[in-house]
């Protein structure tokens, strides 16, 4: 029997007719289902998180909202990447491209984000291989779709280049790096994803040249970071903190331990006071 135990009835129920009687659309409110799913994630209650999608699942089908449908499946594509479960993410994926060929919205921002969330579940599961088509495709969409410092496109370079890291076509990765760099730079509060990027640079020229024959350019891109996490009015919130926590272990590697600690701090500080 599946346990609804930090479900109320109203999260995974919703007043949906029968098809019989009512054949036109109900859409499903999707805007309370994700709010509902951040709670969940922001108490890391996982499981919680992933019985509301698939009770919303359901309702979307039995309500023929599509379109609220291809939504539920993405939000699963992320949560089964985070909790590791492999086999739910691949089938999440698949049925999310299939519908979302199905809706015809391959050319569109949401398509976009569709094979963005496909190709990143692929990736986490090591088909880095499967991952990048995806990624190309995506990017077709949004140099076409979205404006040239949209910070979407930022997260599809940063992603891409990853992929392509891995897959050791280090020339490519590194122009697409690159171009994440210069868009979040140029953002209001872009500099705590630029630090990111700058970090992501150092680990691809240690991967592609080695720390030694790279040194020079590895701590450029290592001060680079150090200066764009240090910006005054950067605001100092919860995705302040994450950036810290992700980029603090990556310079105690490079041995930049007293920048790693003041990094753990600031993002304990920020935690506590919210």
């Amino acid at each position: 029997m599946e346990n609804k135990q930090n479900l109320a009835k109203e999260d995974y129920t919703e007043p949906c007719c029968p098809l019989d009687l009512h054949p036109e659309v109900t859409p499903i409110p999707i805007r309370r289902v994700l709010a509902k799913l951040d709670g969940y994630l922001g108490q890391n209650d996982y499981a919680a998180g992933e019985r509301l999608l698939l009770n919303w699942l359901r309702e979307a089908n039995a309500c023929g909202d599509r379109q609220g449908k291809l939504t539920v499946l993405n939000e699963q594509i992320g949560l089964y990447r985070k909790t590791g479960k492999e086999a739910e993410c691949l089938a999440a994926i698949r049925d999310a491209l299939a519908l979302m060929n199905a809706l015809q919205m391959e050319d569109a921002v949401t398509g976009g984000t569709t094979l963005i969330n496909a190709a990143t579940g692929y990736k986490a599961f090591h088909r880095a291989a499967d991952a990048l088509p995806l990624y190309r495709k995506a990017q077709a969409v949004y140099e076409v779709r979205l404006a040239p410092d949209d910070d979407r496109l930022a997260a599809l370079y940063n992603n891409m280049a990853l992929t392509l890291s891995e897959l050791e076509e280090y020339r490519e990765a590194e122009d697409l790096f690159q171009k994440a760099l210069a868009i979040m730079e140029r953002r209001p509060h872009g500099e705590a994803e630029a630090a990111i990027t700058c970090l992501n640079l150092a680990d691809l020229i240690c991967a592609e040249e080695g720390y030694e024959a790279g040194e020079e350019r590895v701590e450029a891109y290592l001060r680079r970071a150090e200066t764009l996490l240090d910006t005054p009015d950067l605001p100092r919130d919860g995705n302040y903190a994450f950036v810290c926590e992700k980029c603090a272990p990556v310079f105690g590697y490079y041995g930049y331990f007293y920048t790693e600690e003041t990094l753990k701090e600031r993002a304990r500080e920020i935690y506590e006071r919210t």
